[in-house]
């Protein structure tokens, strides 16, 4: 049974950092992109940065800069680091894992995904 589950949320001044992390149980991890999705109150899920290949990075444009996505291939792990935060980035942010760079890129038909860890950032 594959398990993706997300830690390091909390509350935050604007400003501030948090480190979130994704454990992946379950799957074979170096086979998988990687990457976070976000979803703010009354607002659609969007993307925020995936991971392939432990080098390959894509950001969206809103965190491009501040944040910074990274896997560990040996403890099966995914990283988001994330600087300078705004009031904006509140949200749920939730860990996803696909086979296919492309379909994560979009956040479409993706085969897996965590329950989410709650980011609030404080103005």
């Amino acid at each position: 049974q594959v398990q993706l589950v997300e830690s390091g949320g909390g509350l935050v001044q604007a400003g501030g950092s948090l480190r979130l992390s994704c454990a992946a149980s379950g799957l074979t991890f170096s086979r998988y992109a990687m990457g976070w999705f976000r979803q703010a109150p009354g607002k659609e899920r969007e993307f925020v940065a995936a991971i392939r290949s432990g080098v390959i990075t894509y950001y969206a444009d809103s965190v491009k800069g501040r944040f910074t996505i990274s896997r560990d291939n040996g403890k099966n792990a995914v990283s988001l680091q994330m600087n300078s935060l705004k009031p904006e980035d509140t949200a749920v942010y939730y860990c996803a894992a696909d086979t296919t760079y492309g379909r994560l890129r979009v956040g479409v038909s993706v085969e897996y995904w965590g329950k989410g860890t709650l980011v609030t950032v404080s103005s």
